[in-house]
């Protein structure tokens, strides 16, 4: 009855969104800047170098192996792209086998090209490789996980990776996908065989570390980075329900035979590691997590991988951690053969606010003053964007200490600063006061200040309260795993992001059991071994309607020579959330864009069914094609016998209340 209420009182607020705020249809574009002048001579001279070279091909689940998302294959143009069609469509079968598992399901996963076969997984860690001009099965592997489970996060596989051997190597060409039951497989690229000479019959199966609380607890969720002889996973843990939770470890192994090689702990556990001093409990520290759950990239000349790691446990109190917790939030450059730290850059110190580094770090060449600069580019939940040096992560865009809310709750130990880039502001509000209140009538717009007003706001890094405290950008972002893409002829950064709130409210330890068992239908954690439990909730109005003021989705364009940014758009509309005209107001998103040479922005993302091009100089929608279900995945594209394709997984996200179902669908122009 409660979910019943609920979309009733969303779907009532839609239908008067579309009567009342139909004037704001259109594009909503703001263009804060001129187009970018081609520089063709530094473009070649960055794409002609070995290490660098991108094709039309998608052989990464980011593009290449640094995560740029760009191809240079540019059949389908600004001109061309109204033209675009469904060329193939290819079903999984998990709607008509799996349609109760799917309720907890996201359909995440973006496809590779490798050895002439299109090859993507499934939620459920089904890997199916296809043929890439007909979407026709060529082999299909199923590793059976358990239906029953209950995922930390849902069950996901984002992606797989390509491992290619020597010459006579048993297997030689391989794929490798993490699974959510905690296993690493090895399949054969030619026909989906396992590889027996990898751990036991092609699966090493992964120790967390300690007895999980329930199957699922630990997973693998996103792609395993592949760099030289070595394959190296990180792992996806559920949040906020005990201190001592699991560890974050990033586990490497050698690709041909399963053995470990080495393992990265990002806290501490004896009193001689490197950031020891910045963990300052009396212990060492019990806490789990720290761990790499977003995609990892690699740079195979320097022979470094480059992790994303995420905050402590739990999420909202740290007090039993002080200190900055270094390589937890962080960037953290490793060599691929050894595991150590070459070096680290934090992008929240002590984080109690849940703002994981999400996504996968980008690995871009810069042309500036006549010359690349090569820089990894991090984009956060924060709505902020730090641009590091490779080799020394120190910033390249100015990054400056600025002083932040410190007064947390008893016991609490937060840093009195939090590092913020000069050039680039946030990409998405950080604060909503009462009087900007987003409401549909008086009534729930008073209703929505009202929250507002209650509630402790200060901006970013407002210290968790047991007031309780408005997260904003909520807690999965600004970006989340979708992470960016960049087009390398406008040293351009392109990048979605979500504008809504949360809030949270700490309750005392003694009462957060009670309060869970009386608020069933609310999300209350018991941050087991603190002083505290967690309450965290959607900002929204009695229509369920967001309560800060829209676009609540975007995607903007930022020059990484200068930190400017160039154009910012409205990403997705009502529609499909009633059967109303549709209100271009933007939605909260998942999935990330990808920029090809053409001059174009693909993305799926936003709430509604569909597949859209922007113009990748201008922010303006170009085109969008109609999806079977939502597109909560980051698309990819390939010229295949002379025919560019554009794919998307369409399957939906069961968190996010989008269309479920199970199709890989391809757009191309008519033959």
């Amino acid at each position: 009855m409660r979910v019943t209420l609920r979309v009733a009182r969303i779907l009532l607020g839609v239908l008067l969104l579309g009567a009342v705020l139909a004037l704001l249809g259109g594009s909503m574009v703001w263009m804060l800047g001129g187009a970018h002048d081609l520089d063709i001579a530094g473009v070649a001279a960055v794409n002609d170098r070995p290490a660098d070279r991108i094709a039309t091909g998608w052989t990464h689940y980011g593009g290449d192996a640094a995560g740029r998302r760009y191809s240079t294959a540019d059949q389908i143009t600004r001109a061309t792209v109204s033209r675009l069609e469904i060329a193939w469509s290819y079903s999984t079968g998990d709607l008509a086998d799996r349609p109760v598992a799917l309720r907890r399901s996201a359909a995440e996963g973006t496809p590779i090209l490798v050895d002439g076969k299109l090859i993507a997984c499934t939620p459920f860690n089904e890997v199916v490789a296809l043929d890439p001009g007909s979407g026709r099965e060529l082999w299909r592997f199923d590793p059976q996980i358990a239906l029953d489970q209950r995922p930390a996060n849902l069950f996901i596989c984002r992606g797989v990776a390509a491992w290619q051997g020597a010459a006579g190597d048993a297997c030689a060409s391989r794929i490798f996908v993490g699974t959510n039951d905690g296993r690493l497989i090895a399949l054969s690229t030619d026909n989906g065989e396992p590889c027996d000479g990898f751990g036991v019959h092609g699966t090493v199966a992964i120790d967390p570390g300690m007895k999980l609380l329930w199957p699922g607890e630990f997973q693998i969720t996103s792609p395993p980075a592949v760099a030289g002889d070595t394959v190296i996973v990180g792992s996806s843990i559920s949040d906020n329900n005990r201190r001592a939770a699991p560890s974050g470890v990033v586990r490497a192994y050698d690709a041909r035979t399963g053995m470990p090689k080495w393992r990265f702990d990002p806290i501490p556990r004896t009193p001689d590691a490197a950031n020891a001093k910045d963990w300052k409990g009396p212990q060492t520290p019990v806490e789990g997590h720290a761990n790499a759950w977003a995609p990892m990239s690699v740079d195979v000349a320097r022979g470094l991988v480059f992790l994303p790691t995420s905050s402590p446990s739990p999420d909202f109190y740290g007090g039993l951690r002080p200190g900055d917790n270094r390589y937890a939030n962080s960037i953290v450059a490793l060599d691929v053969e050894a595991g150590e730290i070459v070096w680290s850059f934090q992008t929240v110190h002590h984080d109690v606010w849940d703002y994981d580094v999400p996504a996968q770090p980008g690995l871009y060449s810069v042309w500036k003053n006549g010359r690349a600069h090569d820089v990894v580019a991090q984009v956060t939940k924060t709505g902020l964007v730090f641009v590091l040096d490779r080799d020394t992560g120190e910033p390249v865009l100015p990054v400056e200490e600025r002083p932040v809310p410190s007064d947390g709750v008893p016991g609490e130990a937060l840093s009195p600063t939090q590092p913020f880039p000069i050039a680039t502001p946030a990409l998405v509000p950080d604060r909503t006061a009462p009087e900007d209140a987003f409401g549909i009538t008086w009534f729930d717009r008073r209703i929505c200040a009202g929250k507002i007003r209650g509630a402790r706001m200060d901006g970013l890094f407002t210290p968790p309260s047991e007031r309780g405290t408005l997260v904003q950008p909520f807690t999965g972002g600004g970006v989340n795993w979708g992470g960016a893409a960049f087009d390398p002829a406008r040293n351009l950064l392109v990048v979605n992001m979500s504008n809504a709130i949360h809030h949270v409210q700490l309750i005392p330890a003694d009462a957060a059991r009670a309060a869970r068992e009386a608020h069933r239908d609310k999300e209350i954690s018991l941050q087991t071994g603190t002083p505290y439990g967690v309450k965290r909730e959607f900002l929204g109005s009695p229509l369920g309607l967001p309560c800060n003021p829209p676009p609540w989705g975007i995607i903007a364009g930022v020059d990484l020579t200068t930190g400017r940014i160039v154009w910012r758009s409205t990403l997705g509309t009502t529609e499909d959330l009633a059967p109303v005209p549709p209100v271009k107001l933007g939605t909260p998103n998942f999935g990330g864009p990808i920029v090809t040479a053409g001059g174009l922005v693909f993305i799926g993302a936003a709430m509604d069914n569909y597949l859209r091009a922007f113009d990748v100089e201008t922010g303006m929608e170009l085109w969008k094609g109609r999806l079977p279900a939502g597109g909560q995945a980051t698309p990819m594209t390939y010229q295949w016998q002379g025919r560019q394709y554009v794919v998307i997984y369409a399957g939906g996200h069961a968190r996010v209340g989008t269309t479920l179902g199970d199709r890989i669908v391809a757009f191309a122009l008519p033959n």
